[in-house]
């Protein structure tokens, strides 16, 4: 509690907006300059971590909204099922048909699923999903806060004696949570079917062929790594977009902004999360 209210201090938040006795909405307290002071940038984006503890903190005390979650698993799940289907699809062609060729050259045509399966079930399928749901889902999430926040939606809330975090963000954070990584499946399915046609229409490598190699190089192990890809990616996708709605001050202008820059951002955290687990999970000390 000290070190926040040392964060509020600094940042110059007007803390009589706030009930006095409860620290409600950090990562809101936190932005809130005075109207002749530029926002800071760098502190929006630091502020995502605020409310990324003050998420885990109403999940522990188990109020749900459990109508809310359901509503926003639809429009992170089935509303976007098309883009992530059709792109990994065609990407799945592509990252085969580079590979393919060369290794069809020097005779390694059983290895040519098994590539696949290493780089682009690994690597890409994950990235590439989580970009897709970051421009879908994140910038939905961070204009439809925005506008809440500018119109002052979120200050009702207050009156009602109902807690934004609980009935705004923790059900999109869950939602995110949950269908992330089911779509990040639907993903490495996709990209693998369409692996195996463009090696079988192109490069004439028997689609059983193409995936006896997938399944010999695509171990359990990876499986649960795209799972926890999809479930951290989704934090990051739903918390992120939340933070930069929330944040918002201004009219319409600043709405569209925060969201634009959501997606930018998420961007830039997916790629940094993504080499902290491929250290983590892949890389081995050379002996």
């Amino acid at each position: 509690m000290q070190l926040v209210t040392g964060i509020l201090c600094l940042s110059k938040v007007k803390l009589s907006y706030f009930p006095s006795t409860k620290i409600q909405l950090v990562a809101v307290n936190c932005l809130q300059p005075k109207r002749n002071l530029e926002q800071s940038w760098i502190i929006r984006c630091l502020s995502s971590f605020l409310l990324f503890g003050q998420i885990l903190l109403h999940f522990l005390r188990g109020k749900t909204y459990y109508r809310k979650i359901l509503e926003h698993m639809v429009t992170a799940g089935p509303a976007s099922i098309s883009p992530v289907l059709l792109v990994n699809g065609f990407a799945g062609m592509i990252f085969t048909i580079q590979t393919a060729r060369e290794l069809v050259r020097f005779g390694a045509v059983d290895s040519v699923g098994g590539a696949f399966a290493l780089a682009f079930c690994r690597e890409l399928a994950p990235i590439l999903t989580a970009s897709i749901i970051a421009g879908q889902v994140g910038s939905a999430f961070a204009a439809e806060l925005g506008a809440m926040r500018v119109t002052e939606q979120i200050d009702a809330l207050y009156m009602l004696r109902t807690d934004p975090i609980d009935y705004l963000v923790l059900p999109r954070v869950i939602a995110c949570c949950l269908m992330m990584p089911v779509m990040m499946i639907f993903a490495v399915v996709t990209g693998i079917i369409g692996g195996a046609f463009a090696a079988a229409q192109f490069y004439q490598v028997v689609p059983e062929t193409f995936l006896e190699s997938v399944r010999a190089f695509l171990l359990p192990s990876d499986i649960f790594i795209i799972l926890l890809k999809g479930l951290i990616f989704g934090a990051i996708v739903s918390v992120n977009g939340c933070n930069w709605g929330l944040t918002t001050q201004g009219g319409a202008k600043e709405v569209g902004e925060s969201a634009t820059t959501a997606v930018v951002t998420t961007w830039v955290a997916i790629f940094i999360m993504d080499f902290i687990l491929a250290v983590l999970l892949f890389e081995k000390p050379i002996l």
